[in-house]
């Protein structure tokens, strides 16, 4: 992978969960789900590992990470109550 191909990976998933994190907060569930398996294929090419990046193009690697990570919280703002409403529901009732 070279890498410029790093960083249009980076980029495409950083895209993803932008919009990943529009479908939460909208509650399209079917959306983010789609959006969720996109992103996990985008981003498998990282399991393998990719180069170390240097100067201006680390730099840019960083910033989409933490792009990334923010849309992750987002998301994660949006589901976590979501998830803890539906677990509370599923428990037996006493």
């Amino acid at each position: 992978m070279t890498s410029n191909e790093v960083l249009a990976m980076y980029e495409n998933i950083a895209a993803i969960t932008g919009r990943m994190a529009v479908a939460a907060r909208e509650g399209d569930w079917d959306g983010l789900a789609r959006l969720e398996t996109q992103c996990a294929l985008h981003s498998s090419a990282a399991r393998a590992g990719v180069p170390p990046l240097e100067g201006d193009q680390r730099k840019r690697k960083i910033d989409l990470l933490k792009q990334i990570m923010a849309n992750d919280r987002m998301v994660r703002d949006v589901t976590e109550p979501w998830m803890g409403q539906l677990d509370r529901a599923m428990r037996p009732a006493h």
